[in-house]
Formats: C-alpha cells, sequence, structure tokens
C-alpha cells in the first residue's frame, strides 16, 4: 500500500471516503429487512414501499448542481456522507412505519448525493492515463469496506447484541472517518471551476443512452438475481450473503487489474467484453437448473460490473472538465430512470410464471448496450465522442450525399 501513502492528499481523501461509505451503508442494508419485520411488523408492501421511497433521491440526484453556488464539492461530500452516517444510526430509535420511511430517506439523500459528488471529484482528481487503475483501486477499498461491515454486523448479531446498536455502530463509524477527513484536508483545489447549472449537451448523448441502460441492467441484476437464488434453489439467508462475501473479495482482487486493463485497451474493448458477458450471463439465468451453475454465473455476473469502469473513464475522455460536476448529477438521474418502474414491472411478468423472460429482457438490454458501444471511438476526447462502425458510416454516408446504390 505504499503507493496510497505516497498520492497526494486528493486520493488519499478519495480513499478514506471509499472506505467510509460501505460501513453505513452495508450495515443498513443487511440488517433493515430483519430490523423492519422484527420491530414495526413490515410486510411485504412496506418494504416495497421502503424501497421505492429509497430510490426517490437518486432519481433527484441533478438537483445537486443547484447546491453547487453555496458548498464546494469536497465539504459536499463529506457532510452527504455525514448525512448517510446519521441516518443509519438513528434508524433504531424509530422503529414504526413513519420513522422507518422518514430514516430511510434520510439516509438515501446522504449516500446519493455523496455517489453523485464523489463521481465528479473522481473525474476531475484523477490523471486520465491512469483513471482505469485508480478508479479499480477506489472500487477495491469500497469492497474491502463492505466486507468489513458485514463482519462487523455478523459478529454484533451473533454476540446477540440488539439491531438499534448495530445500526448505530455502522453509522458511527462512517461518521468518525467525516470527521477525521474534516480536519485532515483543507478543501483542496479543483482543476477547473465547474458550471453551476444544469449541462444536457448533445455531444454526451451517446454516454447518457449507456448510462441509462447500464441502469437497467443493474436493476435486473440487484432485484432478481438474488431472487431467484432464494425462489428458485431454496438459498438460505446465510447462503445469499455468502454469495455476497465471495463477490467483495474478488471485486478487491479484481478490480485494479480490471482497471488497468481498460488503461491499456481502452473503453470500446472493455465495454464489448462486458456486454457479450452479461448477454451469455443473462441467458443462462433464464435457462439454469442447477443451484451451482447458478452461484457461479451470480460470481460472474457481480465481476463484470467491475468493466463499467470504462463508462466512467470514457466520460471523462470526452468531458468538457467544467461540465464533469453538472453531468454527474444528470447521469445518476439517467441511472435511477429505470429504478423507478422497471422492478414493478417486471416483477409482475415474474409472479406471472416467466421468470425466465424477466432475464431474457436483461440480455436484449446488454444487446443494444453492446451495439451502441461499437459508437465509442478508440480514442475518445472532447471533439470525438462517437463513431459510427464502418458499415454504418458508409449507409450513412450514402444517406448524406443523396446518393443510391445501383
Amino acid at each position: 500500500m505504499r503507493w496510497l501513502s505516497d498520492a497526494p492528499p486528493q486520493i488519499r481523501l478519495l480513499f478514506l471516503m471509499a472506505l467510509a461509505m460501505p460501513l453505513a451503508f452495508s450495515t443498513w442494508l443487511v440488517v433493515i429487512n430483519n430490523f423492519a419485520v422484527e420491530r414495526a411488523a413490515f410486510s411485504g408492501a412496506e418494504i416495497g414501499l421502503l424501497q421505492s421511497l429509497r430510490e426517490v433521491p437518486g432519481f433527484m440526484a441533478f438537483a445537486v448542481v443547484f447546491l453547487l453556488p453555496f458548498i464546494r464539492e469536497q465539504p459536499l461530500a463529506l457532510l452527504s456522507l455525514a448525512v448517510l452516517g446519521v441516518g443509519t444510526a438513528i434508524t433504531g430509535f424509530f422503529p414504526d412505519a413513519l420513522g422507518l420511511y422518514l430514516t430511510t430517506v434520510l439516509a438515501s439523500i446522504g449516500f446519493h448525493y455523496y455517489e453523485t459528488v464523489n463521481q465528479s471529484l473522481q473525474m476531475q482528481w484523477l490523471e486520465r492515463d491512469s483513471a482505469g487503475l485508480w478508479f479499480g483501486r477506489l472500487v477495491a477499498a469500497g469492497s474491502i469496506s463492505g466486507l468489513i461491515a458485514y463482519a462487523l454486523v455478523f459478529t454484533l448479531v451473533w454476540m446477540n447484541v440488539p439491531l438499534e446498536v448495530v445500526l448505530l455502530c455502522g453509522g458511527g463509524l462512517t461518521m468518525s472517518i467525516v470527521l477525521y477527513c474534516a480536519r485532515a484536508f483543507p478543501v483542496l483545489a479543483q482543476p477547473v471551476e465547474q458550471n453551476r447549472s444544469l449541462v444536457l449537451r448533445r455531444r454526451y448523448s451517446l454516454y447518457y443512452l449507456l448510462t441509462f441502460l447500464s441502469g437497467a441492467r443493474r436493476q435486473i441484476f440487484i432485484v432478481f438475481a438474488a431472487f431467484l437464488m432464494v425462489e428458485k434453489f431454496d438459498f438460505s439467508a446465510s447462503s445469499v450473503a455468502l454469495m455476497f462475501l465471495v463477490n467483495g473479495i474478488l471485486n478487491f482482487f479484481l478490480a485494479p487489474r480490471l482497471g488497468a486493463w481498460i488503461d491499456r485497451v481502452g473503453e470500446r474493448r472493455a465495454l464489448t467484453v462486458e456486454y457479450l458477458g452479461l448477454i451469455a450471463v443473462f441467458v443462462a439465468y433464464a435457462v439454469v437448473n442447477h443451484a451451482a451453475i447458478a452461484v457461479l454465473l451470480f460470481i460472474v455476473d457481480h465481476a463484470l460490473f467491475a468493466l463499467a469502469i470504462a463508462l466512467k473513464t470514457y466520460f471523462q475522455k470526452i468531458a468538457d472538465p467544467a461540465d464533469i460536476a453538472p453531468s454527474a448529477g444528470v447521469a445518476f438521474t439517467i441511472n435511477h430512470i429505470a429504478a423507478v418502474g422497471l422492478p414493478a414491472a417486471l416483477g409482475v411478468l415474474w409472479v406471472t410464471g416467466s421468470s425466465g423472460a424477466v432475464f431474457l429482457i436483461g440480455a436484449a438490454i446488454a444487446v443494444c448496450s453492446l451495439l451502441l458501444a461499437q459508437c465509442v471511438p478508440q480514442v475518445p476526447a472532447a471533439g470525438n465522442e462517437y463513431s459510427l462502425p464502418s458499415p454504418l458510416a458508409a449507409l450513412w454516408g450514402r444517406f448524406a450525399t443523396g446518393r443510391r446504390e445501383v
């Protein structure tokens, strides 16, 4: 880890924040279902509403740009992390429906605004030539922190510590790191002053489309892949937790290497590999009948998402440096559009007995992503945001010049 101790303060701050976020969020994620059922007598209807409310701040992430005239991005990121920590820590003190809804929204505001601003700071502070490697290292840091949170929850629950105290510990650890960062790091300089208004540019349209499709695919994985294990293969909660544990360990080792590989081969090739892999995984999900194969698919599926680093490095290369902060908020909102209606719609399809169709829809979305990825240039840059593949370029040229093939 010498590379981290020798890194500039911007990098060290990004790593500390990457460690802080999962301590609260992963604790909340693991505990909330049991807490809601045991303390507030939630049924499926209330849990569904709780999860829908949790996604609303993500859909509104574009509003972060309206805060930028009043607060710099670095303190806003730390403030958002503190809100996530507080929301998690106090959840246990409001064991009724209204209290859980309000604390969930509070923690979600902190989570989504932190993720938006953090993505902006990463793109501004990381050097473009090695951004993939650093993105991968930050993903690895988040993975190891998530593992720590899972271990903490397991240990405290095994010791019969009340869930209220477990939530307080997770949120408190995040707030402790935030307080340290606020004292240890002055407000660091930004390379370029950011635009203070919403930014929607036509030349970023390929990035917007890929971001939307990425959000749709991720919802199918998050909502239905683990549910398949429970419903079809009767996995216990501990078995599902073990799969997530394996995924976290693999991410810790794989993400930095995949990030460095993206730096070498370029975004188009990396995205092509990701989408080809996802097509195969989703089609296999639709027909799998063996639990061991399903677990393998789940792990491969999760690992492929590390290649989504390429989408960040692509935008970093094509964006006007002053557009990064407002564009991060817009991208987060676009990514969450699918989170609002897709799970409910596909849930109806699932209960009609068409679970395979849900994953085939995921494969179709991955096919669309694969086709769009071929429009990513070999060397993305401002003014070279997308390029049509040769056959399409030839057809477009004939159309544009009015020529017809004899």
